[in-house]
């Protein structure tokens, strides 16, 4: 514990949320294991650190969640969702998610989501400019979504919309704790899992209505009603708000380094890398939390069992024990590779899905708008701490005519 250095880590404090790089730094090299007081939690943020407390589940278990205030929370947690389980429970429902939750299942639906994004992007060549978060990215994620599990258009905002109020914070202050079982419940999906029992379509849904697998009893079944509607609610929440922030990023981080904006735009075979290294250098996801399940040492100090642990993903990425100048972006950096997706047995399920996503997004507004700025008078970046991106995020765009 080494607060006593004067350095001040807090996810809530909206100074430090705007530009955390600086105060990462200092944790690094002043306060690699770090407490804060105030909320109760300590933090992890060199890369190596942060790396081996994902990979050791015994010890920085997930039954508790991955969110710091439902770590913190009186509730119990929900069973049978995979996102607050750990070995052999969690082994067993992400298998059977693996199964449903394919890459050709993924990649069958990339001409869907290229042409939802030519219709978003269409109607503003010429207009000079555009908020690429209202017209592009705080929707395209769930549309994508409903695709995969085969949700009505017409449902689509309402879903969008009721899963990121889980997660909406007021300024400074965590997170409202709510019932877990009802974040995990997926009942704004009710009526239409009913519905697409009765009309099974190709899509993730019928997937999972119709899934044999081996329970924990040892029992070959069906997936209950309710458990449909978890496994539903934990695709629709996992790469809701996350993506869309991604999608926020890459337009920023573009618009700052117009060099590498221009070569991308030359040379597409670069996406992924764009993709990745955007990933690194502005995490959608700054941190995850786990529950320690034993007292855990560390830099002469031993943390007790049952404390809640965020492991700073932001940090870890700009650590320049692991990368070569790492304040700088560099879509040409050797072994991009992050741990913005986690590592081990939890790393996100959907990570190729969100690659493809800000992938194809940044393809179409390449070929639409050669060059663009920001209009800093009006960015504002969105209240939550579980992830980080911009709420509104204006482009400038001179060039406006396509390619």
């Amino acid at each position: 514990m080494t607060t006593a250095t004067g350095v001040y880590y807090d996810p809530y404090d909206i100074g430090i949320v705007t530009d955390p790089y600086p105060t990462y730094a200092r944790l690094r090299e002043e306060a690699p294991l770090y407490y804060n007081e105030r909320y109760d939690f300590w933090a992890l943020s060199r890369h190596a650190d942060v790396e081996k407390a994902l990979l050791d589940w015994q010890t920085f278990s997930n039954r508790r969640s991955d969110i710091l205030e439902l770590v913190q929370s009186d509730f119990d947690m929900p069973e049978g969702v995979m996102m607050f389980e750990d070995p052999p429970v969690h082994t067993m429902l992400r298998g059977l998610m693996s199964r449903v939750f394919t890459p050709r299942r993924m990649a069958a639906i990339e001409d869907q989501i290229r042409r939802y994004c030519i219709a978003c992007l269409d109607p503003h060549v010429g207009s000079g400019g555009f908020d690429i978060i209202a017209e592009l990215a705080a929707m395209m994620p769930m549309r994508v979504i409903g695709m995969l599990l085969g949700i009505p258009e017409s449902e689509q905002v309402s879903v969008r919309d009721a899963n990121d109020a889980n997660l909406r914070t007021k300024p400074g202050a965590p997170m409202r704790v709510a019932d877990p079982d009802r974040i995990a419940d997926g009942r704004i999906y009710a009526d239409y899992v009913q519905w697409r029992a009765k009309n099974p379509s190709d899509d993730l849904m019928t997937a999972l209505l119709n899934v044999e697998f081996t329970d924990s009893e040892g029992v070959t079944r069906t997936l209950t009603r309710k458990e449909v509607l978890h496994y539903t609610q934990v695709v629709a929440g996992a790469g809701n708000e996350t993506t869309g922030r991604l999608i926020g990023w890459l337009a920023k981080v573009l618009a700052e380094h117009p060099d590498q904006r221009r070569q991308v735009r030359e040379d597409r075979s670069l996406l992924g890398r764009v993709v990745d290294e955007t990933l690194r250098f502005e995490p959608t996801g700054p941190h995850v939390a786990r529950w320690l399940t034993t007292d855990f040492k560390a830099y002469g100090t031993t943390v007790p069992a049952g404390s809640a642990v965020l492991l700073l993903f932001g940090a870890a990425n700009r650590d320049h024990r692991r990368y070569p100048d790492p304040d700088t972006y560099d879509i040409h950096r050797d072994n991009i590779s992050h741990v913005t997706f986690g590592k081990g047995l939890h790393y996100c399920l959907g990570a190729n899905l969100a690659r493809l996503e800000g992938r194809v997004a940044l393809d179409e507004l390449l070929n639409r708008f050669p060059e663009w700025d920001i209009d800093y008078d009006t960015a504002r970046l969105a209240p939550t701490s579980t992830v980080r991106g911009w709420e509104e995020l204006r482009l400038i765009v001179p060039n406006g005519n396509p390619r």
